[in-house]
């Protein structure tokens, strides 16, 4: 497996609410553990949202006896809803703030997967496909049929989203789980590389990009197209080893 990954702030924010966490060693039960967040919140709190649900989603884990994926992983991310919201109760400078949430572990050839939230999982074969789906007012009205995909793109209301972690006592969890062929790699991002660069554009970069420069390209790219948000990226490779390179 070899792993890359990549945040920046972009080109028009002043703090870097997004946060990462990769890991291609064991993280309690999980051989492997990587996430993506995108905070939420005024002043430090969606910064603040970010670090700390993902910090409570890894102690979490690193403490449970369990060994079905799926049960660590909504128990890390239901442990990390209810810090959050206890942590704003704590500080009313951060009433209201919060995190989106994709969590990914391989487990023997199989990906899971769980998110909350608008950032995403793709899978990156002989195309784009998105796994996750993304928890917003736009998606909701793309899937009613209201809005194109196109539309969609550069809708007014693209930001505001209808799930999130630290925002309400029960947190609702998608969760995907994913056979991967030889070949395939997965694409964890928040909407500050989606919202910036194409599908097929995002593709080509996977596939033609040498491989240490493709999460940093990726980055570069949204940058480029104007950098409107926060970037994070984390690019999984689980057939790749240092020997075949």
């Amino acid at each position: 497996m070899k792993v890359y990954s990549a945040t920046d702030i972009g080109q028009k924010r002043q703090m870097n609410q997004d946060f990462l966490f990769a890991s291609e060693e064991p993280v309690g039960n999980l051989p492997n553990l990587f996430v993506v967040a995108d905070g939420m919140g005024g002043h430090n709190a969606g910064d603040f949202a970010s670090r700390y649900g993902v910090s409570v989603l890894v102690e979490n884990i690193k403490k449970d006896n369990n060994f079905n994926p799926v049960k660590i992983i909504r128990a890390g991310i239901e442990a990390a809803n209810r810090e959050v919201i206890e942590q704003a109760k704590r500080d009313s400078s951060m009433a209201g703030m919060g995190t989106t949430m994709v969590v990914a572990a391989i487990v023997g050839g199989y990906a899971y997967i769980a998110n909350v939230g608008d950032s995403r999982l793709y899978l990156v074969s002989d195309q784009l496909t998105q796994v996750t789906q993304d928890h917003s007012l736009v998606e909701e009205m793309v899937r009613l049929g209201e809005l194109t995909p196109e539309e969609a793109r550069n809708h007014p209301d693209k930001n505001i989203i209808t799930r999130a972690i630290g925002t309400g006592e029960d947190v609702r969890i998608d969760f995907f789980d994913l056979k991967l062929e030889e070949g395939a790699m997965l694409l964890m991002c928040s909407d500050g590389l989606t919202n910036m660069v194409d599908d097929q554009t995002i593709y080509d970069i996977v596939k033609n990009v040498e491989h240490p420069g493709k999460a940093q390209a990726l980055v570069d790219r949204a940058n480029a197209n104007g950098g409107k948000d926060n970037i994070a990226v984390i690019l999984i490779d689980p057939f790749t080893n240092e020997e075949s390179e």
